[in-house]
């Protein structure tokens, strides 16, 4: 049900490493699962050390886009960073959705640095079971 659209992820895993954080015109990748659960597809985010203030998610079609920004804590004055190793800046997914899920009623809960998206699948593209009529007998066409 849903496409990955990020093929070379490991490759922006290691251009990350080199040029530094993501900023909103290069976004970094985010981590994510994604999975079936009943009616409804769950897409969980690993957004750790963001406040949910700084998470933006959008749907366009069946483009779903979470874009989130790990933003510095203030420090004192007098504080010397030892060693950073926590990236900063802006993270960004997009997930092409596929037309069985209902975009309409997508709820998303924000715990512990985990974005959880939960959406449901359509009614339409839920099985159902088709009733057989039985016919009241043969009709001849003349002509």
């Amino acid at each position: 049900m849903l496409m990955r659209t990020d093929p070379f992820r490991e490759l922006d895993r290691l251009t990350q490493q080199l040029l530094g954080p993501g900023t909103w015109s290069r976004p970094s990748a985010m981590p994510m699962d994604a999975y079936r659960e009943g009616d409804q597809y769950v897409v969980v985010f690993d957004l750790p050390g963001v406040t949910a203030d700084a998470i933006d998610i959008d749907v366009e079609r069946n483009m779903l886009t979470v874009k989130a920004e790990r933003r510095p804590v203030t420090k004192a004055d007098d504080v010397q960073m030892e060693l950073s190793e926590r990236p900063l800046g802006v993270f960004s997914r997009q997930i092409v959705l596929a037309d069985t899920l209902d975009t309409e009623h997508i709820k998303a809960d924000y715990d512990a640095g985990v974005l959880t998206l939960r959406i449901p699948i359509a009614e339409r593209a839920k099985p159902r079971k088709i009733s057989i009529g039985v016919g009241t007998g043969h009709k001849e066409i003349s002509g």
